[in-house]
């Protein structure tokens, strides 16, 4: 993975290198708020805003400070670090974020455990072994009441593995469960949660439970579709890809992999075009169960880092895919139709995340796409086949009326202005124009202030203008002005002031916004 970690190291250097960047610059203001107040050590809290938001590495501060002959307060910026370790450590209290609070669930035998018998169907009858409303064991479930049923064997997947639970529903004799969603519990327990659509379910009844069929084929064919991706972006990317998290609904597939940079669009084209390939191979979805050793042997996949049991499945694509999964999946590739990728982004530090479709959720999102091109063509005056044409058109037409509002905005600044020649002023032998003019931009006054600035000559102009509640400074110098001392920036900074706003810029020109 040479090539990888060098990227990896590379990427790491260049943003460590802006951080040192942003932070040299904050550093200089300080040092600025230090000499104006002729103090010689650095406020522990503002080394520790360096440290904490800009990721400025406290000895870097105290080494460019030293060499400049200032201090840290060292005191303060531990102070300050564990204020802020406090902060979190309440904050954690109050989420209780460092551990599952307790559930209902505790309180259940640890003895009671469930077999998952849905890898081969979808309905199976079983026993119920334990009931629970949302706060306690019962013995049975009313009508309209929230809970989770227990059994001993179920169809129903559990969600692990980034693989959603099933839904569907439990029968009775008498009466209706709907299953929202399947959950794993510690000893093998299955927890089918849901809510009593009607009658009643008691504990030790004979129930018949009915996986929803559609959800489950739909996360199948997403399922299986992020083991061809996987495989894909391996093939367009690199070995150096791992899977970082995945998760499958009957929507969508997400799959987060470890990669350094943005794909491009030619590569997330190649990745689509690979996997819908294989779909269309008809490709056979074979699983085998075998000893961990075995499986390594085969060259399967495994997740880098995750615990296997001693015995695992291993599922193969053809000869396309192999990995380890404990997940449900299509019988044959040509099952999942079409693969579809929506968007590609980095989710932290070289990882990046794909979003992707299959089946019927790609001829769902086309439809959505035509429906939003033709509201797009209507609101345009066009049709689909004409838009680009209309848009490059319309384009074409605002930019000449810009260009004539530009224009027209000027004149009205200029005649707004009048003759200001008049108002030259001279300091130290330096010649300053300095006006004001009523509801001009930024843009119109740059403007202005070349013309001002041919009219004098050589010298300052410094033109004010109040527009839609802000104030709009600009300074002008030309070289002989400049040469004699005169400095824009620092001129509009004092400037800036008086209208509380802030700005600056170079010796010959700057702006500022009040």
């Amino acid at each position: 993975k040479k090539d990888f970690i060098f990227n990896v190291l590379n990427n790491e250097e260049t943003q460590f290198n802006k951080t040192i960047d942003q932070g040299l610059h904050i550093l200089s203001e300080f040092e600025e708020k230090m000499q104006s107040e002729g103090k010689k050590v650095l406020d522990g809290q503002d080394a520790f805003k360096l440290y904490d938001t800009y990721g400025f590495p406290l000895d870097l501060t105290k080494e460019i400070l030293e060499e400049k002959g200032y201090g840290i307060d060292e005191d303060g910026f531990h102070a300050a670090m564990e204020e802020q370790r406090e902060r979190a450590r309440s904050s954690r209290e109050v989420t209780n974020y460092m551990g599952a609070d307790a559930t209902v669930y505790d309180e259940i035998d640890p003895s009671v455990t469930t077999e998952f018998t849905g890898y081969d169907h979808l309905e199976d009858t079983s026993k119920v072994t334990v009931l629970t409303t949302e706060t306690e064991i019962a013995e049975s479930l009313m009508e309209g009441q929230k809970g989770t049923i227990f059994v001993e064997k179920t169809p129903f997947y559990a969600t692990m593995g980034g693989q959603e639970g099933d839904c569907g529903i439990i029968k009775g004799a008498n009466g209706v469960f709907e299953v929202e969603d399947t959950i794993k519990l510690r000893g093998g327990k299955y927890g089918h949660v849901g809510v009593m659509k009607s009658g009643m379910i008691s504990n030790g009844e004979e129930v018949t439970l009915q996986v929803n069929e559609e959800a489950r084929k739909n996360i199948e064919k997403n399922h299986s579709a992020t083991h061809l991706l996987q495989k894909a972006l391996k093939t367009v990317l690199g070995a150096h890809v791992e899977q970082k998290g995945s998760l499958v609904t009957p929507d969508r597939l997400r799959f987060d992999f470890a990669h350094f940079s943005a794909m491009t669009a030619e590569e997330l084209e190649k990745v689509e075009a690979i996997v819908n390939e294989e779909i269309a191979k008809n490709l056979p979805v074979v699983t085998e169960v075998m000893n961990i050793e075995q499986a390594k042997a085969t060259g399967a996949m495994a997740l880098f880092g995750e615990k296997y049991e001693e015995d695992v499945r291993v599922v193969s694509m053809g000869d396309f895919s192999k990995e380890l999964c404990g997940g449900t999946h299509v019988s044959n590739t040509g099952n999942i139709t079409t693969f579809k990728i929506v968007s590609e982004a980095g989710v932290a530090a070289g990882v990046r995340r794909i979003e992707a479709l299959t089946g019927d959720g790609v001829f769902r999102y086309y439809k959505e796409v035509e429906k939003e091109l033709a509201e797009a063509a209507k609101a345009a005056k066009s049709t689909p086949a004409n838009l680009k044409e209309k848009i490059e058109h319309m384009q074409a037409e605002m930019k000449a009326l810009q260009s004539e509002i530009e224009s027209l905005k000027s004149k009205a600044a200029k005649d707004a202005l009048g003759d200001v020649m008049n108002q030259v002023q001279e300091v130290n032998g330096v010649k300053l124009l300095a006006t004001a003019v009523e509801d001009v931009d930024m843009n119109g006054l740059r403007e202005l202030g070349d013309q001002l600035k041919e009219k004098v000559g050589d010298g300052v102009v410094v033109i004010a203008s109040s527009a839609n509640g802000k104030v709009n400074l600009i300074a002008m110098a030309t070289d002989a002005a400049m040469a004699k001392g005169a400095h824009a920036g620092n001129l509009i900074k004092g400037i800036a002031a008086l209208v509380g706003g802030g700005g600056g810029g170079r010796p010959n020109m700057a702006q500022a916004g009040g």
